[in-house]
Protein backbone atom coordinates (compact mmCIF):
# COMPACT_ATOMS: atom_id res chain seq x y z
CA UNK A 1 0.00 0.00 0.00
CA UNK A 2 3.11 2.37 0.52
CA UNK A 3 3.99 4.98 -2.44
CA UNK A 4 6.35 7.40 -2.14
CA UNK A 5 6.30 10.75 -3.40
CA UNK A 6 8.31 13.46 -5.54
CA UNK A 7 7.37 16.70 -3.68
CA UNK A 8 8.68 20.38 -4.79
CA UNK A 9 8.77 22.49 -1.53
CA UNK A 10 9.26 25.45 -3.41
CA UNK A 11 5.81 24.72 -5.71
CA UNK A 12 3.11 22.56 -5.36
CA UNK A 13 3.90 19.36 -7.44
CA UNK A 14 3.03 16.01 -6.26
CA UNK A 15 3.06 13.15 -8.72
CA UNK A 16 3.93 9.54 -8.00
CA UNK A 17 7.01 8.20 -9.20
CA UNK A 18 7.28 7.44 -13.07
CA UNK A 19 8.19 3.71 -11.90
CA UNK A 20 4.91 3.40 -10.28
CA UNK A 21 2.81 4.76 -12.89
CA UNK A 22 4.09 3.45 -15.91
CA UNK A 23 1.07 1.07 -16.20
CA UNK A 24 -1.21 2.30 -13.53
CA UNK A 25 -4.79 3.21 -13.38
CA UNK A 26 -3.68 7.27 -13.04
CA UNK A 27 -0.76 6.96 -15.92
CA UNK A 28 -3.75 5.86 -18.24
CA UNK A 29 -5.76 9.31 -17.34
CA UNK A 30 -3.07 10.97 -17.47
CA UNK A 31 -2.80 10.06 -20.98
CA UNK A 32 -5.96 10.85 -21.79
CA UNK A 33 -5.72 13.85 -20.21
CA UNK A 34 -2.76 14.97 -21.69
CA UNK A 35 -4.11 13.96 -25.13
CA UNK A 36 -7.13 15.55 -24.75
CA UNK A 37 -4.51 19.08 -24.23
CA UNK A 38 -6.04 20.39 -21.06
CA UNK A 39 -2.32 20.32 -19.42
CA UNK A 40 -1.26 23.46 -21.39
CA UNK A 41 -1.44 26.80 -20.01
CA UNK A 42 -4.16 29.29 -20.62
CA UNK A 43 -1.93 32.51 -20.14
CA UNK A 44 -4.89 34.75 -21.59
CA UNK A 45 -7.64 33.70 -19.15
CA UNK A 46 -4.92 34.53 -16.50
CA UNK A 47 -4.03 37.85 -17.57
CA UNK A 48 -7.27 38.86 -17.72
CA UNK A 49 -8.54 36.78 -14.59
CA UNK A 50 -5.13 38.88 -12.37
CA UNK A 51 -6.30 42.03 -14.12
CA UNK A 52 -9.90 42.27 -13.01
CA UNK A 53 -8.97 41.11 -9.45
CA UNK A 54 -6.06 43.61 -9.01
CA UNK A 55 -8.83 46.56 -10.39
CA UNK A 56 -11.71 45.00 -8.07
CA UNK A 57 -8.36 45.41 -5.37
CA UNK A 58 -7.52 49.11 -6.25
CA UNK A 59 -11.27 49.79 -6.42
CA UNK A 60 -12.18 48.55 -3.38
CA UNK A 61 -9.46 50.66 -1.13
CA UNK A 62 -10.51 54.04 -3.70
CA UNK A 63 -14.07 53.69 -2.12
CA UNK A 64 -13.05 53.42 1.23
CA UNK A 65 -11.04 56.29 0.74
CA UNK A 66 -13.84 58.27 -1.31
CA UNK A 67 -16.53 57.26 0.90
CA UNK A 68 -14.43 58.41 3.95
CA UNK A 69 -16.09 58.85 7.10
CA UNK A 70 -19.40 57.05 6.79
CA UNK A 71 -20.94 53.45 8.08
CA UNK A 72 -21.80 53.00 4.20
CA UNK A 73 -17.45 52.34 4.49
CA UNK A 74 -18.59 49.08 6.05
CA UNK A 75 -20.21 47.64 2.93
CA UNK A 76 -16.94 48.55 1.40
CA UNK A 77 -15.35 46.10 3.70
CA UNK A 78 -17.77 42.96 2.76
CA UNK A 79 -16.68 43.39 -0.80
CA UNK A 80 -12.86 43.46 -0.13
CA UNK A 81 -13.39 40.50 2.06
CA UNK A 82 -14.82 38.63 -1.56
CA UNK A 83 -11.89 40.47 -3.14
CA UNK A 84 -9.26 39.22 -0.39
CA UNK A 85 -10.83 35.46 -1.06
CA UNK A 86 -10.34 35.56 -4.95
CA UNK A 87 -6.77 37.26 -4.68
CA UNK A 88 -5.70 34.31 -1.81
CA UNK A 89 -7.25 31.65 -4.93
CA UNK A 90 -4.90 33.14 -7.33
CA UNK A 91 -1.43 32.59 -4.93
CA UNK A 92 -2.99 29.40 -4.87
CA UNK A 93 -3.07 28.72 -8.55
CA UNK A 94 0.07 30.33 -8.53
CA UNK A 95 1.62 28.10 -5.93
CA UNK A 96 0.48 25.16 -8.17
CA UNK A 97 2.09 26.54 -11.08
CA UNK A 98 -1.60 27.04 -12.82
CA UNK A 99 -0.51 30.75 -13.99
CA UNK A 100 3.02 30.50 -15.19
CA UNK A 101 5.21 27.33 -16.18
CA UNK A 102 8.63 28.37 -14.34
CA UNK A 103 9.28 27.92 -10.74
CA UNK A 104 10.65 31.81 -10.15
CA UNK A 105 7.48 32.94 -12.22
CA UNK A 106 5.12 30.92 -9.86
CA UNK A 107 7.17 31.57 -6.55
CA UNK A 108 6.90 35.73 -7.12
CA UNK A 109 3.62 35.88 -8.40
CA UNK A 110 2.33 34.38 -5.84
CA UNK A 111 4.37 35.92 -2.87
CA UNK A 112 2.84 39.51 -4.17
CA UNK A 113 -0.35 37.72 -3.97
CA UNK A 114 0.00 36.10 -0.60
CA UNK A 115 1.60 39.98 0.37
CA UNK A 116 -1.81 41.84 -0.73
CA UNK A 117 -4.30 39.82 1.82
CA UNK A 118 -1.40 39.28 4.81
CA UNK A 119 -0.28 35.23 4.63
CA UNK A 120 2.92 33.81 4.48
CA UNK A 121 3.17 32.49 1.59
CA UNK A 122 6.35 29.92 2.66
CA UNK A 123 3.96 29.00 5.29
CA UNK A 124 0.83 28.25 3.57
CA UNK A 125 2.93 26.14 0.49
CA UNK A 126 4.54 23.88 2.74
CA UNK A 127 0.96 22.96 4.24
CA UNK A 128 -0.97 22.76 1.29
CA UNK A 129 1.91 20.59 -0.22
CA UNK A 130 1.61 17.96 2.61
CA UNK A 131 -1.97 18.20 2.26
CA UNK A 132 -2.31 17.25 -1.29
CA UNK A 133 0.07 14.64 -0.90
CA UNK A 134 -1.69 12.83 1.56
CA UNK A 135 -5.63 14.35 1.45
CA UNK A 136 -7.57 13.31 4.72
CA UNK A 137 -5.16 11.20 6.11
CA UNK A 138 -5.52 12.09 9.94
CA UNK A 139 -1.53 11.94 10.78
CA UNK A 140 -0.28 13.25 7.31
CA UNK A 141 -2.47 15.86 6.29
CA UNK A 142 -1.94 19.09 8.34
CA UNK A 143 -5.51 20.13 7.73
CA UNK A 144 -6.52 17.58 10.16
CA UNK A 145 -4.63 19.05 13.15
CA UNK A 146 -6.81 18.86 16.50
CA UNK A 147 -5.68 22.39 16.52
CA UNK A 148 -9.57 23.22 17.55
CA UNK A 149 -11.50 21.12 15.68
CA UNK A 150 -11.86 17.09 15.88
CA UNK A 151 -11.95 15.46 12.45
CA UNK A 152 -12.31 11.87 13.85
CA UNK A 153 -13.81 9.97 16.83
CA UNK A 154 -10.33 9.03 17.75
CA UNK A 155 -8.95 12.05 17.98
CA UNK A 156 -12.20 13.27 20.15
CA UNK A 157 -11.64 10.47 22.59
CA UNK A 158 -7.92 12.05 23.15
CA UNK A 159 -9.07 15.64 22.83
CA UNK A 160 -7.50 18.12 25.98
CA UNK A 161 -8.41 21.97 25.84
CA UNK A 162 -10.42 24.00 23.58
CA UNK A 163 -10.53 20.96 21.03
CA UNK A 164 -12.73 19.22 24.08
CA UNK A 165 -14.46 21.78 24.87
CA UNK A 166 -15.68 23.21 21.60
CA UNK A 167 -15.98 19.62 19.75
CA UNK A 168 -18.91 18.78 21.33
CA UNK A 169 -21.10 20.99 19.47
CA UNK A 170 -18.42 22.02 17.13
CA UNK A 171 -21.08 21.38 14.21
CA UNK A 172 -23.31 24.66 15.08
CA UNK A 173 -20.26 26.31 16.21
CA UNK A 174 -17.92 25.45 12.64
CA UNK A 175 -19.65 28.65 10.26
CA UNK A 176 -19.48 31.30 13.51
CA UNK A 177 -15.66 29.66 13.89
CA UNK A 178 -14.91 30.60 10.60
CA UNK A 179 -15.29 34.73 11.58
CA UNK A 180 -11.89 33.93 12.93
CA UNK A 181 -10.17 31.78 9.95
CA UNK A 182 -9.41 35.29 8.99
CA UNK A 183 -7.38 36.24 11.50
CA UNK A 184 -6.06 32.78 12.10
CA UNK A 185 -4.28 33.17 8.69
CA UNK A 186 -2.22 36.30 9.99
CA UNK A 187 -1.32 34.80 13.06
CA UNK A 188 -0.50 31.39 12.12
CA UNK A 189 2.16 33.11 9.16
CA UNK A 190 3.68 34.97 12.01
CA UNK A 191 4.06 32.03 14.09
CA UNK A 192 5.61 30.04 11.80
CA UNK A 193 8.06 32.34 11.01
CA UNK A 194 10.30 31.38 13.99
CA UNK A 195 10.58 27.96 12.57
CA UNK A 196 14.34 27.47 11.04
CA UNK A 197 13.56 24.90 8.77
CA UNK A 198 10.55 27.35 6.58
CA UNK A 199 12.97 28.62 3.73
CA UNK A 200 12.96 32.40 2.71
CA UNK A 201 11.48 33.49 6.04
CA UNK A 202 12.94 36.74 6.05
CA UNK A 203 11.24 38.09 2.93
CA UNK A 204 8.21 36.44 4.19
CA UNK A 205 8.23 38.09 7.25
CA UNK A 206 9.19 41.30 5.66
CA UNK A 207 6.08 41.16 3.10
CA UNK A 208 4.15 40.09 6.18
CA UNK A 209 4.43 43.30 8.14
CA UNK A 210 4.71 45.93 5.46
CA UNK A 211 1.14 44.47 4.79
CA UNK A 212 0.20 44.55 8.43
CA UNK A 213 1.47 48.47 8.37
CA UNK A 214 0.12 49.44 5.45
CA UNK A 215 -3.22 47.87 6.13
CA UNK A 216 -3.63 49.64 9.27
CA UNK A 217 -2.22 52.64 8.28
CA UNK A 218 -4.62 53.12 5.35
CA UNK A 219 -7.89 52.56 7.90
CA UNK A 220 -6.48 54.50 10.82
CA UNK A 221 -5.81 57.54 8.36
CA UNK A 222 -8.93 57.16 6.48
CA UNK A 223 -11.56 56.34 9.40
CA UNK A 224 -12.24 57.47 12.26
CA UNK A 225 -10.02 54.95 14.94
CA UNK A 226 -13.57 53.33 15.81
CA UNK A 227 -14.51 53.15 12.53
CA UNK A 228 -11.31 51.43 11.15
CA UNK A 229 -11.83 48.84 13.84
CA UNK A 230 -15.28 48.31 13.26
CA UNK A 231 -14.20 48.21 9.28
CA UNK A 232 -11.26 45.87 10.29
CA UNK A 233 -13.81 43.44 12.05
CA UNK A 234 -15.83 43.32 9.24
CA UNK A 235 -13.74 42.65 6.74
CA UNK A 236 -11.83 39.99 8.64
CA UNK A 237 -14.50 38.49 9.62
CA UNK A 238 -16.50 38.44 6.36
CA UNK A 239 -13.03 36.97 4.76
CA UNK A 240 -12.63 34.33 6.88
CA UNK A 241 -16.11 33.10 6.37
CA UNK A 242 -15.67 33.09 2.71
CA UNK A 243 -12.22 31.21 3.33
CA UNK A 244 -13.48 28.30 4.89
CA UNK A 245 -16.21 28.26 2.69
CA UNK A 246 -13.94 27.91 -0.12
CA UNK A 247 -12.37 24.64 1.36
CA UNK A 248 -14.97 23.27 3.12
CA UNK A 249 -16.77 21.42 0.65
CA UNK A 250 -13.45 19.55 -0.67
CA UNK A 251 -12.52 17.07 1.65
CA UNK A 252 -14.95 17.62 4.68
CA UNK A 253 -17.49 14.27 5.42
CA UNK A 254 -15.26 11.97 2.65
CA UNK A 255 -13.04 9.04 3.78
CA UNK A 256 -10.41 9.94 6.63
CA UNK A 257 -7.54 7.51 5.98
CA UNK A 258 -5.08 6.22 9.20
CA UNK A 259 -2.29 4.33 9.75
CA UNK A 260 -0.45 2.33 6.49
CA UNK A 261 -4.34 2.73 5.00
CA UNK A 262 -2.61 4.80 1.95
CA UNK A 263 -4.40 2.79 -1.45
CA UNK A 264 -2.64 4.07 -5.08
CA UNK A 265 -2.22 7.78 -5.75
CA UNK A 266 -6.20 7.82 -8.21
CA UNK A 267 -7.65 6.36 -5.64
CA UNK A 268 -5.96 8.25 -2.76
CA UNK A 269 -6.93 11.51 -4.28
CA UNK A 270 -10.60 10.49 -5.59
CA UNK A 271 -12.14 8.91 -2.73
CA UNK A 272 -11.01 11.33 -0.24
CA UNK A 273 -12.11 14.48 -2.44
CA UNK A 274 -15.44 15.64 -3.28
CA UNK A 275 -16.79 17.70 -6.17
CA UNK A 276 -19.31 20.74 -6.15
CA UNK A 277 -21.92 20.69 -9.14
CA UNK A 278 -22.75 24.12 -10.29
CA UNK A 279 -22.28 26.65 -13.34
CA UNK A 280 -20.07 29.25 -14.42
CA UNK A 281 -20.60 31.28 -11.69
CA UNK A 282 -19.63 28.50 -9.00
CA UNK A 283 -16.70 28.17 -10.56
CA UNK A 284 -15.47 31.79 -10.11
CA UNK A 285 -16.83 31.72 -6.63
CA UNK A 286 -15.14 28.72 -5.44
CA UNK A 287 -11.91 29.23 -7.85
CA UNK A 288 -12.17 25.99 -9.92
CA UNK A 289 -11.98 24.20 -6.53
CA UNK A 290 -15.29 22.71 -6.94
CA UNK A 291 -13.43 20.85 -9.57
CA UNK A 292 -11.49 19.38 -6.33
CA UNK A 293 -10.74 15.78 -7.57
CA UNK A 294 -9.34 16.82 -10.89
CA UNK A 295 -7.60 19.37 -8.93
CA UNK A 296 -6.24 16.94 -6.44
CA UNK A 297 -5.45 14.64 -9.86
CA UNK A 298 -3.81 17.32 -11.94
CA UNK A 299 -2.65 19.96 -9.54
CA UNK A 300 -0.98 22.03 -12.30
CA UNK A 301 -4.01 21.51 -14.65
CA UNK A 302 -4.86 25.66 -15.26
CA UNK A 303 -8.31 26.24 -13.41
CA UNK A 304 -10.61 26.80 -16.32
CA UNK A 305 -9.67 23.46 -18.02
CA UNK A 306 -10.86 21.53 -14.56
CA UNK A 307 -14.44 21.65 -15.73
CA UNK A 308 -13.47 19.79 -19.28
CA UNK A 309 -11.39 17.34 -17.45
CA UNK A 310 -14.39 16.57 -15.47
CA UNK A 311 -15.62 14.48 -18.29
CA UNK A 312 -13.09 12.32 -18.60
CA UNK A 313 -11.97 11.78 -15.18
CA UNK A 314 -15.71 10.72 -14.05
CA UNK A 315 -16.23 8.61 -17.05
CA UNK A 316 -13.03 6.99 -16.51
CA UNK A 317 -13.73 6.65 -12.60
CA UNK A 318 -16.88 4.93 -13.36
CA UNK A 319 -15.26 2.28 -15.44
CA UNK A 320 -12.93 1.20 -13.26
CA UNK A 321 -15.50 0.94 -10.40
CA UNK A 322 -14.61 4.14 -8.37
CA UNK A 323 -16.86 5.97 -6.11
CA UNK A 324 -16.78 9.59 -7.76
CA UNK A 325 -18.95 12.02 -5.43
CA UNK A 326 -20.55 15.10 -6.34
CA UNK A 327 -23.04 16.93 -4.97
CA UNK A 328 -24.62 20.20 -4.65
CA UNK A 329 -23.13 23.19 -2.59
CA UNK A 330 -25.27 23.07 0.04
CA UNK A 331 -25.29 19.26 0.05
CA UNK A 332 -21.92 19.63 0.36
CA UNK A 333 -22.13 21.88 3.44
CA UNK A 334 -24.86 19.45 5.09
CA UNK A 335 -22.16 16.52 4.71
CA UNK A 336 -19.28 18.74 6.60
CA UNK A 337 -21.86 19.36 9.01
CA UNK A 338 -22.61 15.67 9.67
CA UNK A 339 -19.64 14.52 9.80
CA UNK A 340 -18.77 17.09 12.45
CA UNK A 341 -20.95 16.47 14.79
CA UNK A 342 -20.23 12.55 14.61
CA UNK A 343 -16.68 13.05 14.93
CA UNK A 344 -17.47 15.06 18.28
CA UNK A 345 -19.71 12.25 19.48
CA UNK A 346 -17.46 11.03 22.64
CA UNK A 347 -17.24 14.30 23.36
CA UNK A 348 -21.23 14.56 24.25
CA UNK A 349 -21.20 11.63 26.89
CA UNK A 350 -18.89 12.68 28.87
CA UNK A 351 -18.29 15.76 31.00
CA UNK A 352 -16.58 18.64 30.41
CA UNK A 353 -14.89 20.34 33.20
CA UNK A 354 -15.45 23.57 33.96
Amino acid sequence: MGESFTIMSRNIMVHPPPSETSGSDFARLSRKIADAGLLGRRPGYYALRITVVAGLYVSGWAAVALIGDSWWTLTVAGFLAVVFGQVALLAHDAAHRQVFRRRRASEVSGRIAGAGIGMGYGWWQDKHTRHHANPNHEELDPDLDPNLLVWSQDQARAAKGLPRLIGRWQAFLFFPLLTLEGFNLHVSSVKALANRSLKHRTLDGTLLFAHFAVYLTVLLWLLPHGMAIAFLAVHQCLFGVYLGSLFAPNHKGMPILKGEDRPDFLRRQVLTSRNVRGGRFTDIALGGLNHQIEHHLFPSMPSPNLRKARTIVRRYCEELGVDYVETGLITSYQQALTSLHQAGAPLRHVRVPA
